[in-house]
Parts: C-alpha cells; structure tokens; sequence
C-alpha cells in the first residue's frame, strides 16, 4: 500500500509546475533557441563574412555547411550518450563548448578558424538538442504536462529560427562578428541556470559497451551530410558524390549489422516500430526540409530579384516569426484538444498552400497581396506542426530512450533538411540558362528559383500524405511494454489524437 502511495505521489510530482521546473524549462528552451538563432543569424551575415574573410561562394557555404555537418552527423549519438552518460552532464559540458567556440568564432579572422569552429558549434548543438529535449520528456509526466512543456520548448526553437533573421540583421548592421559573439552571454548564464537547476541523474545502468557502433555513427553520417552538402557543388554525379553515399552506405550498413548483435546496442532499431516515431521522423523531414529551401530562396528572391537589404528581407519574413512566437505557447491545449496528428496534418496543409500561394509572385510583386499571404501561412503552419511533431515522436517511450527518440527526430529535421537543400540548391543552379551571370535579368533569375518552389511543395505534400495515412495496427499507439526502471509509475493513457 505504501508503494502504491510512493508511486501516485511520485506521478503527482511530475505532472506539478514548480518555480524550479519552470526554470529548468527556460533552462533547455534558451539552449534550444541559441542553436535556432545561430542557423539563422549567420545566414544574414554571410555577405558580410564574404567581403571581409575574402571567400568566394564555394568556401562561404561552409560557413552554413560547417555547422549542419557537426549538428547533423553527430545528433544521434549525442542523444544516445545522454541516455547511457548522464543528461546533465553531457548537456553542461556541450553548452560550455558551444559558449567557448561562438566567443572564439566572433574573434578570429582565419576563414579556416571561422569554419571549424563552426563545425565545433554544430557537434555542441548535437549533444544540447536531443539531450535537452530528454531532459524535459524525463521529468514532466506523459499527459498535458509535458505536452505543455514540449510546445514550450519548440516554440523557443522555432522563434529563435525565424526570429534569428531579424537579429541576424540587426548584428550584421555593427560586424558580421556579433552574429557570433551575441549567443556568449546567453549561452553562459544557461550553464550557471543549468549547474543549479537541472538535476542530476544517472547514466543508464549496462550501457554504453558499443564502441564499435560508437565508431562507426558519427563517421558514416560525417560522410553522408558532408556528401550531401557538397554535391551541389561537386556535383552530383561526379565520382566523388557517388563515392561518398557509397561509402557513407557501406559503413552505416556496417553500422546496422553491429547493432542487431550488440549486448547494449547504442541505437535499438526496435524503437521506430513503436508509437509514431517513424511517422514523426517523415513528418519533421517535410516541415523542416521544405521550410528551410522555401527561406533559402525567398531569401535569394527578395535580396537578388527585388534588390532589397538583408533588414528589408528580415522585416518582410517577420510576421512568420511572430505568428510562431505568440501561437506555438498555446500549442498544448490544441494538441490536449484536437490531437497531435490532426494538427500535424494542419500544419502541412498550411505550409502546402503557402508555396502555392508564392508561385504567383513575380519581378514586381506587391508585397501585401503576393509575399504577405505566404509568409502567414508558413508561420501558422510552423507553429502548429513543429511542437505537434515533437509531441508525437516520443509518446509512448520509456524514459531511458527518450535521449535516443529526441537524437532520432532532431537527426532527421538536419539531415532531412540536408538532403532537400541539397537538392533545391541543385535544381535553383541548373534552372536558369543565365542567373549566375552579370547580365541574368530579373525575371531569368526568378524562373531560376521556381523548380526549387516546386521541390518545397512537393516535399510538404508528401509529408500530408504520409499524416493522412491510417493506421497500420493498434500497436502504433500503444507505449512500449518493457519494464522500465527509471520511469515513474502512471496511470495507462493515451494523449489525444496521437
């Protein structure tokens, strides 16, 4: 009888919004929104980076690149290790690395340097992210609790990505090196918030003996992002593209058959036929990866068709930003009511008819009737889709695999990301026969970007389809069986629309 006193109130504890849970949440969400704003802000700045490092086009996308081969090849594993290390410790000691290679970025003037402390910031990000999104799902219950803090959480990530441009201009206006330097004392005074109010735990009892499969991750997805990010400008059917996903192919399969006969397996595969986590992977892939092409040339659009300046740009993309800031908190209570999946499939739609919607757009548009409309229903379909992804892709996983379904989801939201910028970038150099040249006009480079439109579309459309599928069985919504230790003891539940 005591026990079952223990375990009520234990459940009772977690579902309670204490001034020390509040903090811990402010806590991973400002970390969460520094990795956001540091994608961004640097995207703004990359002129400016440009004319005074001296680089040229080819070596300028490293500073953006550098960045998504750290985060992306290494998320999975930094989920893993939190699990199986300690999440607070690994989340402290990235977020110091990630303080001391953003102080280190803004000061130097070797391009090499700038790169590689990028790709430094990029790894630190790989450990924050997924450890603390484990972080949250650990210690608020399953339920409306941590549905509101997970919508929390995303909503900081999702305003530091769109509110980043702004900043990013504002920044750049001083020195492209604030765009750097801004994340320092931020990321500093979450590490003093961290040492005093995120608690500790402990690591994963058996684990962390797959050193082969520890090995083998991060230098296959090294390869397969680093590959990725380069075709555009290798090309992609040069030897050095199909040798790359050749070898980055070998050695993840390497990597799959070590981990079907490991004792502790650092990835148990097992976890994507649980819940919604593959659905939510294929979802996250569709919201981000045609969000981020769409940014990427209307970003090109406004600056190299219209002529406008990166703060004119910034200000004409804000009311997506802000649609996502003050909507996304009140996520939770649509999730708790409608249901994560119908949202989902809402937030797709809106971003679907967004593209549409831009099709329309040419050499003189008017910004209230042609670009207006687009940038509103991106920001509402950002800001219902994104916290509803994350809501799905982890309920229903016991706590010691949360740190592995958040590494899952943020891999694929950078390498699906990745992969679709990769091949939009692709199709926006081959689409114009004389953009790239002195004499391209405006309506040359516009029909340029359109096969990337096209891609964005459909990505989103196909990310719709999969939201709209039915069921396979009544096992994708039922929460893993296996006993788990360090999970508290609930009452069996289902969230809503799931």
């Amino acid at each position: 009888m005591t026990s079952l006193n223990t375990a009520a109130a234990n459940a009772a504890d977690s579902s309670t919004w204490t001034r020390r849970r509040w903090i811990l949440l402010l806590t991973v969400s400002i970390v969460l929104a520094l990795d956001g704003l540091d994608v961004s802000m640097v995207g703004v700045a990359l002129p400016s980076i440009g004319r005074e490092l001296r680089l040229d086009t080819a070596a300028l996308q490293w500073i953006v690149s550098g960045y998504v081969l750290g985060y992306g090849s290494l998320l999975l594993l930094g989920g893993r290790l939190a699990d199986l290390l300690g999440r607070r410790r690994i989340f402290l000691i990235a977020l110091t690395v990630f303080a001391l290679a953003s102080l280190v970025g803004g000061l130097v003037s070797d391009p090499t340097l700038v790169i590689a402390m990028r790709f430094i910031k990029g790894v630190a990000a790989a450990f924050t992210a997924p450890t603390g999104f484990s972080i949250i799902t650990t210690n608020f219950a399953e339920g409306p609790a941590r549905n509101k803090a997970i919508s929390i959480f995303s909503t900081f990530g999702a305003s530091g990505f769109s509110l980043g441009l702004i900043v990013g201009g504002l920044m750049t206006t001083l020195s492209w090196r604030w765009t750097f330097l801004f994340s320092v004392p931020f990321a500093v005074a979450a590490v003093i918030m961290g040492l005093l109010f995120v608690p500790k735990d402990k690591p994963e009892p058996g684990g962390g003996h797959d050193l082969a499969g520890a090995i083998t991750l991060p230098i296959g997805m090294l390869i397969l992002v680093y590959t990725l990010v380069s075709a555009p400008d290798v090309g992609w059917t040069e030897p050095r593209t199909i040798g790359g996903f050749v070898l980055a192919a070998l050695i993840l399969g390497a990597f799959g058959l070590i981990e079907t006969r490991a004792k502790h397996p650092l990835i148990r595969f097992g976890i994507l036929k649980q819940g919604w986590v593959a659905r939510a992977n294929l979802s996250i892939v569709a919201l981000f990866g045609s969000y981020l092409s769409f940014q990427f040339i209307v970003t090109l659009y406004l600056q190299s068709v219209l002529g406008w300046q990166p703060l004119q740009m910034a200000l004409a993309l804000l009311p997506a930003g802000l649609l996502v800031a003050f909507t996304a908190p009140f996520a939770d209570r649509f999730i708790d009511r409608i249901g994560a999946r119908k949202l989902i499939m809402v937030g797709l739609g809106a971003l679907a008819l967004g593209y549409i919607l831009f099709l329309r757009v040419g050499t003189s548009p008017n910004y209230l009737l042609d670009i207006l409309p687009s940038v509103i229903l991106l920001g509402v379909g950002f800001a219902l889709g994104f916290p509803s992804i994350n809501v799905q892709a982890t309920s229903g996983i016991k706590n010691s695999e949360q740190g592995l379904a958040a590494g899952l989801l943020q891999t694929s939201t950078q390498v699906g990301a990745a992969l679709v910028l990769a091949v939009t970038t692709a199709l926006v150099v081959g689409g114009g026969h004389a953009a790239a040249g002195a004499t391209a006009t405006p309506q040359q480079m516009l029909d340029q970007f359109r096969p990337g439109l096209f891609l964005a579309l459909a990505v989103a459309a196909a990310g719709l389809v999969v939201a709209l599928l039915p069921k396979r069985s009544a096992r994708e919504v039922v929460p893993d069986p296996t006993p788990d230790p360090e999970s508290e003891p609930e009452p069996e539940r289902i969230p809503a629309g799931v």
